[in-house]
């Protein structure tokens, strides 16, 4: 509750600063449609000329890019802007100030920007899914629901640590950009089920980058072709990455000094 309460504090700062630019927020939204528009028809392009595309029907595919934007958005609205505010907090000494507060630092980091925007991302990428479960309507029953539903909180998690171990190593390197950049092209092949690539990428964006774990697995749920067994490694994983970058950031915070240092 007390992270929900921060999260919402935030989150109205956000939409206060968003309203000063209402210009940029009409233009964030237009890139977002534009976005989602073009991921869109480059499925129905492939759908054009085949009915399946590597085992997956159209119906499953734009279910998948359902679950691609609603984790695209939900990065963007938090976790990336704050992050990338803490990494840059901690290169200026700013980060003593939250280190004063009384409440866990790593949530305050994790929480302190807020995109409000980025929820057209989101909200779009709901609309898509609902549309895609209403094209696989009668394949999908309560035993696959259950599964997308533990599969999408396994995968933001794994998301949410993978970021975080990112984020930690600004307490080592002064600028991180350029990994955050890599993160940000692995993630764009999200879009299409790791299946369509060749062995060693589809254990790049499975085991390096986590892009299968958050976006594949969860359609795959939907789709009733991911097995007990999957999933249950997917919540391994998840729960290794989580106590993993937890205790990476406790290491990395004993080598903060302070902006008066």
């Amino acid at each position: 509750m007390r992270a929900l309460s921060i999260l919402w504090l935030f989150a109205k700062l956000g939409f206060q600063n968003e309203a000063a630019y209402r210009a940029n927020f009409w233009v964030q939204i237009f890139e977002s449609v534009l976005n989602i528009a073009s991921a869109l028809g480059a499925v129905a392009i492939v759908f054009a000329r085949t009915d399946t595309l590597a085992g997956w029907r159209a119906g499953e595919l734009v279910a998948l890019l359902g679950v691609y934007f609603v984790v695209y958005g939900a990065i963007h609205i938090v976790i990336s802007p704050s992050l990338t505010k803490f990494m840059e907090d901690v290169r200026t000494g700013a980060l003593d100030f939250t280190l004063v507060k009384p409440a866990d630092a790593q949530l305050l980091v994790s929480l302190s920007e807020v995109r409000v925007w980025k929820l057209v991302d989101l909200l779009l990428g709901v609309v898509i899914l609902g549309y895609g479960l209403w094209r696989i309507a009668a394949d999908v029953g309560a035993l696959e629901a259950l599964g997308f539903a533990i599969a999408l909180v396994a995968g933001a998690l794994t998301v949410y640590g993978f970021w975080i171990v990112l984020a930690t190593c600004a307490f080592w390197f002064v600028r991180l950009e350029n990994v955050l950049m890599i993160f940000w092209n692995m993630y764009q092949a999200g879009r299409w089920p790791v299946d369509v690539y060749p062995r060693w990428l589809r254990w790049t964006l499975t085991g390096l980058v986590p892009v299968a774990l958050a976006v594949t697995v969860p359609a795959e749920a939907l789709a009733g072709r991911l097995s007990a067994r999957n999933l249950a490694l997917a919540c391994a994983v998840a729960l290794a990455v989580t106590l993993g970058s937890r205790w990476f950031w406790k290491i990395g915070l004993r080598r903060y000094s302070g902006a008066s240092s």
